[in-house]
This record gives structure tokens, sequence and C-alpha cells, in this order.
């Protein structure tokens, strides 16, 4: 019998998530909060290739590239050193991370090439893990790790690690502005918390309600209604990043001026989001918010889209 060949590179593509729906519950005891996480995949993404190595190394170009880190904390260098320690091997791997999604953006970035890199090791190596294995480690690395491994549309619960696949009726068209530098998540969710007890609701668990996803939207997406959906669009973190980031409300503005159907900032932010009609409604949107001067740059993509996906072998 012949031994197939083991590949000499690996490259994934690893789609960019936006928060069509984000409810936030109250804060847990530890620390964590319950989500009610719509994830909706879009094409714009990173590309994460691995080729054999003496040692695990990462490498990054792209946009953003000098703010990705470079060591053990990385993601896609945790993803790596996890498998070869479920498969009792060295995580001797050079793993190159070709950026398009924005660094700190709100679009899980970082998690995507945590399942990226899952993927890739695992093809590099054919160590064939099954793939209800590859979402527990993924679960293990962050929240949002499994959900860039499924793709498409899901409802997240927990943290957003718990996945619930969600039909999606069309293709809808989407414009990114983003933002000069970063938001810290953590630090987000604080003032998220911060502003709940100013306001006198409180921001615990005995204080705020469980989450759940609004029908509406949930109907939206499975008729492919953009309309419907703008109009359902939400994310219970959008004022706290208004709030550390004030300057995002001349975005938001910018582009529902342009003509897009709904915004709203993209999970934790600074990235914002804005849906539109179709294609050409995009570029609309993308013309006008680039004329405003109201953010770094501008990105037109469209969902949703498969998780991480091998895109080619050598």
């Amino acid at each position: 019998m012949t031994v197939p060949t083991p590949p000499q590179s690996v490259t994934v593509r690893v789609p960019a998530k936006v928060n069509v729906q984000l409810g936030v519950g109250g804060r847990r005891a530890d620390g964590f909060h319950d989500l009610a996480n719509v994830f909706f995949a879009v094409a714009l993404g990173d590309e994460v290739t691995a080729t054999p190595a003496d040692t695990l190394r990462i490498t990054v170009s792209g946009p953003d590239a000098d703010q990705v880190p470079l060591d053990g904390s990385n993601l896609a260098a945790r993803a790596a050193r996890l498998l070869a320690r479920r498969h009792g091997r060295r995580p001797d791997v050079h793993l190159h991370i070709a950026k398009e999604i924005p660094v700190a953006g709100g679009m899980a970035g970082g998690s995507a090439d945590g399942a990226a890199a899952l993927v890739a090791c695992d093809a590099l190596w054919g160590t064939a893990t099954p793939f209800g294995t590859l979402l527990e480690l993924a679960a293990e690395l962050g929240s949002d790790v499994p959900f860039a491994l499924l793709g498409g549309v899901a409802l997240g619960r927990g943290r957003g690690e718990i996945l619930e696949p969600l039909p999606a009726g069309g293709t809808f068209h989407w414009v990114f502005a983003v933002a000069d530098g970063g938001l810290s998540t953590p630090a987000v969710f604080r003032e998220c918390d911060r502003l709940r007890d100013e306001a006198g609701t409180g921001s615990d668990t005995a204080a705020v309600p469980d989450p759940q996803p609004d029908p509406a939207l949930l109907d939206a997406l499975a008729a492919g209604d953009p309309v419907a959906l703008a109009a359902a669009l939400g994310n219970d973190l959008q004022p706290a990043a208004l709030s550390l980031r004030p300057a995002l409300a001349g975005t938001l503005r910018a582009g529902a001026d342009g003509g897009a159907l709904g915004t709203l900032v993209s999970g934790s932010g600074p990235t914002c989001a804005f849906l539109t009609k179709d294609a050409e409604s995009a570029a609309a949107v993308a013309a006008a918010l680039t004329a405003s001067g109201t953010c770094r740059s501008v990105r037109v993509t469209h969902g949703p889209v498969p998780g991480a996906t091998v895109t080619g072998r050598r």
C-alpha cells in the first residue's frame, strides 16, 4: 500500500465575524457574562499557512502586522501547542499569518487565527482530529474560536462557545469601517458593567435578565431579508464602546447618511459595521465613509461564508 506523502505546507482561510445580535447578561461570579450572541461569518478573512519547522515560529504580514504578537501569547501559537499536546508530539511548525481582519477591531481576528492554526496543523501533521474534538480545543482557546471553525451563522450561548447553527436565506452585503487603534474586549465589558451600575439597573446576574435571541432577527436571517435584519440589529456592548471611543458615533452617522440600512459597532469595537441592500449600495456606503474622514479604512464584503477551510496544499 502506498503511504501518502505528507504535505510540505497547508494554507487555511478563516473568516472574520460580525455579531448581528450581541445580548449581554449580567456579570457572573467568575467575571464572565452569559451571551445571546448571533455570529455571522463574512468573506473578509485571514490566511494561515503551516510549514514544517525545527521549532514553533510565528510570522505575520498585512495591515497592522506590527500589532500582532509573535510570542507564545499569539492564539495561533497557543492552538499549535494545544493540538500537539493532544497528540503527544512537539509543536514544531512555522505559522505565517496573512492579515486582512482588523487587529483588536471587534471582528475576532485573533480567534480566527487560532481556529485556522488548529485546522492547518491538523492537516500538516496528519493527525486527523475529529471536528468535535477541534471544537472542544477551540473552546479552550477562547469564546470566539469555535465559531471561526464553524462559520456560517450561529447562535452562541454561554460565553459564546456553545454554538447552534442557524439558517440564512441568502447573501447579505456589508461594509466595515476600521478605526484608528483598537479596543480591549475586557475593558469594554467592564465599561458595560459600569454604565449599568451608573444607570441604577445593576450589572450582576441577579439584576440583568438572561439574554435571548431576537425572534425577528432570526426570521430575517432565515428569509434573507436585509431590510428586516437591519431593523433587528443589536449590540448591548455598543453603549460601552461609544463611551470609551465617542468618535465612533460620527462613523455610525456617516454610514447611515451614506445609505446603510443598518449600523452597529461590531462586537466590542471599534470597527463599525454597516448592512446594505446589495453590492451596489455597499459600494456607495463605502465611498461615503471614505469621504467622511471618520475612519482609517473601509472594507466591503459579504456573507455568510464557511469557517476555517483548507485552500491550499503542496
